[in-house]
C-alpha cells in the first residue's frame, strides 16, 4: 500500500491543535457497574498483561459511556505497545466518542505512521472535513488512488462532499455526493446531505424527492421520515407531515425534533 508523505501526516496533526477535548465524560461507580463488567474487570486484574481482556473492557466501558475508565484501559495498553496500529486506531475511535476531535486526529496520525490503512485515512479525513480543513481532500484523493473498490471510492467522495458542503461550495458538494451514490446507491448519508443542501436553498420539492428516496430504500430510517415530514410541512401538506413525524418518533422515540414538531402541529 502506498505510504503517506511526512508533509501530509504533519498536516493531519497541525489541523487539530486548537480544539480542547470535551471534559463532560461520564464515569461509573462499582455499584452501577453491570455484573458482566465487574467480572471482566476482576479477570483483567488477575491477568494484567492480557491485551485481549483490556480491549474487552474498553468496549464494555465505551458502550456504557464510561469514557474515563475506557481511556484508562487504552492508556495502559498504549504504554506497553505504542507501535500497535490497531491500538491507536481504537484509541482514536474512543476519543471521537468523547468528542475529543483533536485527540482523535493525533491518534489517527500515529496509527497512519505505523500503517497507512485506508480506514484510518478516511476516518481522519472525515473529522477534517467537518472542520473545513482541505487536508481532508488530500486524504480522500490518496485513498481513491489505491483503487480499493467501490465502497472505499464511495466513502472518499462522500467525505469530499462533506468538506465542500461545510465550506459553501454546493455545486462541488452535489457532484461529490452524486459520485458517492454512483458507487453505492444505498449510501443513506449521501442522500441526506443532498436533501439538506436542497432544503437550505429552499428547493423543497427537490429535497422532498431525495428524502422520499431515503425512506423508500430504507423504511426504518427515522431521520429520513423526519426530514420528509419537514418538507411536507413546508409545502403545507400538514396531514402527510404529521404521519411522517409520527413514523419518525415510532422508529426513534428519542428524536426530540420530531416530537416537538408534533406538539407544534397540535398532535398529542
Amino acid at each position: 500500500m502506498k505510504k503517506w508523505s511526512t508533509a501530509v501526516l504533519g498536516l493531519v496533526l497541525l489541523s487539530c491543535h486548537n480544539e480542547p477535548p470535551d471534559k463532560s465524560h461520564n464515569t461509573i461507580t462499582s455499584e452501577d457497574m453491570p455484573v458482566h463488567v465487574k467480572e471482566l474487570l476482576a479477570r483483567t486484574k488477575q491477568n494484567p498483561d492480557s491485551a485481549g481482556l483490556r480491549l474487552q473492557l474498553v468496549d464494555a466501558f465505551d458502550s456504557l459511556g464510561a469514557y474515563r475508565e475506557a481511556m484508562a484501559q487504552m492508556d495502559s495498553l498504549l504504554q506497553k505497545d505504542s507501535l500497535n496500529y490497531g491500538l491507536w486506531y481504537r484509541n482514536a475511535l474512543l476519543q471521537e466518542n468523547t468528542k475529543d476531535t483533536a485527540g482523535a486526529l493525533r491518534s489517527y496520525r500515529y496509527a497512519i505512521r505505523i500503517y497507512p490503512a485506508p480506514d484510518a485515512l478516511l476516518a481522519a479525513a472525515n473529522l477534517l472535513a467537518e472542520k473545513k480543513d482541505a487536508t481532508s481532500l488530500l486524504l480522500c484523493k490518496q485513498v481513491n488512488a489505491l483503487h480499493l473498490g467501490r465502497d472505499y471510492t464511495a466513502h472518499s467522495y462522500f467525505i469530499s462532499g462533506v468538506y465542500y458542503a461545510r465550506t459553501g461550495n454546493k455545486q462541488k458538494a452535489m457532484e461529490s455526493f452524486n459520485n458517492c451514490l454512483f458507487n453505492n446507491l444505498n449510501y443513506m448519508e449521501a442522500y441526506m446531505e443532498k436533501g439538506f443542501l436542497y432544503f437550505e436553498d429552499k428547493k423543497i420539492n427537490e429535497a422532498l424527492n431525495v428524502f422520499q428516496s431515503v425512506v423508500t430504500l430504507k423504511n426504518t430510517y427515522p431521520d429520513g421520515y423526519y426530514w420528509l415530514a419537514k418538507c411536507q410541512e413546508a409545502l403545507h401538506n400538514t396531514s402527510e407531515a404529521v404521519a411522517n413525524y409520527q413514523k419518525a418518533v415510532t422508529l426513534d422515540p428519542k428524536l426530540k425534533e420530531a416530537s416537538e414538531a408534533l406538539k407544534r402541529l397540535g398532535v398529542k
